[in-house]
């Protein structure tokens, strides 16, 4: 059957979070390993095709240009389901997700919207990896080639990324012999702003596009450089007062402690840090930026695990422990309490290491793209993952209005 929504539907969040008033300097924060949740998990070890089946497509590594390499190819991965597929000759929908900075398994790990309304409208849902992420990597699927130089690098660009999209979706749909199945593309973030952005450039391509918490319009001199920060503080600070004065104060009080005579041990002790040669307040403070911010990018109303696993409404939970009378008036162990919601709610870890560099979901392209342009430099790597990726909480608006 046809699918009947003609639509561009962009749905344009910034999480409900704002100013710490800390500088928020242009360095992607380390994202630490997150779990399946326990219901996909099953799902895909149910069966060997229970959640997706990974499929690769020969993509050419230069769209544009006429190049010596231009027409060389990489294997692009992307996964498949057609559970709920209604078929070509039923011109049944085509959803496909339009793949973040990362791997395509995390995301589609974490995407229940679309597993959730696939049986609705009868979908094939396809999950497209972004170039150099994952397991899509040019030049012979080595890194650290891939990674070299400008001259690689410079093939790493959500251009391109938009262009390998198109080409896939066209060839698949041939190969199914679906070229009159409508495609409908979503995305979060990142992904939110390749889909709402696909969809304008491929409009003979895509009928429509979700874009959920995609910054679309959000560069250098069209919004306020501080206003990802703001939301961020604004969300602690309506949880309660006295929690936002002491993260607020905590900078100060940070580096007026690693000054005093055996400062550094005393932070060392009180925030469980494991033995670092590089450890110093700037490190410590990076580390307490982090859980602040991702923690308010996945303020969800339920338990999640898609970052690090979580208690439902963590910012609250994150307040209340600085609130709590156990610590006393003892404000650097109140910010502990509240970052080890973050990276200890399991309470597994008995000490955390801040020079732990892993790259567990293969971000590491990301930093280039944040780079690449000037206008993104101070806002966009942070919204990347943002706290719409779990879809299945589209409904209760995951307080990110």
């Amino acid at each position: 059957m046809a699918i009947g929504f003609q639509f561009i539907l962009t749905l344009f969040s910034l999480f409900s979070v704002p100013s710490l008033t800390f500088a928020f300097a242009p360095i992607l924060p380390r994202f630490p390993s997150s779990a399946v949740s326990a219901e996909l998990k099953q799902r895909s070890h149910s069966s060997q095709n229970g959640l997706y089946r990974t499929k690769f497509f020969t993509q050419i590594l230069d769209h544009f240009n006429f190049n010596p390499q231009s027409n060389h190819t990489f294997q692009q991965r992307y996964l498949i389901n057609d559970t709920f597929w209604g078929g070509a000759k039923n011109n049944a929908p085509i959803f496909v997700y339009t793949g973040n900075e990362g791997n395509i398994e995390w995301f589609t790990q974490n995407t229940g919207f679309m597993f959730e309304n696939a049986p609705s409208f009868q979908a094939l849902l396809v999950f497209i990896e972004h170039r150099f992420y994952g397991k899509s990597i040019p030049f012979g699927g080595n890194k650290t080639v891939a990674y070299a130089n400008t001259s690689t690098l410079g093939y790493l660009s959500s251009t391109q990324a938009l262009a390998d999209y198109a080409a896939l979706i066209i060839d698949l749909k041939k190969n199914l012999s679906a070229t009159d199945s409508p495609v409908v593309v979503f995305g979060g973030s990142y992904g939110g702003m390749l889909a709402a952005w696909f969809r304008m450039k491929y409009p003979h391509v895509a009928i429509g596009a979700l874009a959920s918490s995609a910054p679309i319009l959000h560069f250098m001199g069209m919004v306020s450089p501080d206003i990802f920060i703001s939301i961020i503080t604004q969300d602690f600070r309506s949880e309660s007062e006295n929690c936002y004065k002491v993260i607020k104060g905590s900078w100060d009080l940070i580096d007026d402690t690693a000054n005093k005579p055996g400062g550094m041990e005393l932070l060392r002790k009180t925030f469980r840090i494991c033995k670092s040669d590089d450890f110093g307040p700037d490190s410590l403070e990076g580390w307490l930026r982090a859980a602040w911010i991702y923690t308010a990018m996945t303020d969800y109303p339920t338990p999640s695990n898609f970052l690090n696993p979580l208690p439902a409404y963590p910012v609250k939970k994150m307040c209340e422990a600085i609130d709590s009378s156990v610590t006393g008036n003892n404000r650097l162990a109140k910010l502990y309490a509240a970052a080890n919601v973050y990276y200890n709610y399991t309470g597994k870890a008995t000490c955390f290491d801040l020079d732990d560099n892993s790259d567990p979901h293969d971000l590491g392209g990301w930093q280039w793209q944040v780079n690449l342009s000037h206008s993104w430099s101070n806002i966009i790597f942070s919204i990347s993952i943002s706290c719409v990726f779990n879809f299945n909480l589209i409904k209760t608006y995951m307080r990110c209005n």
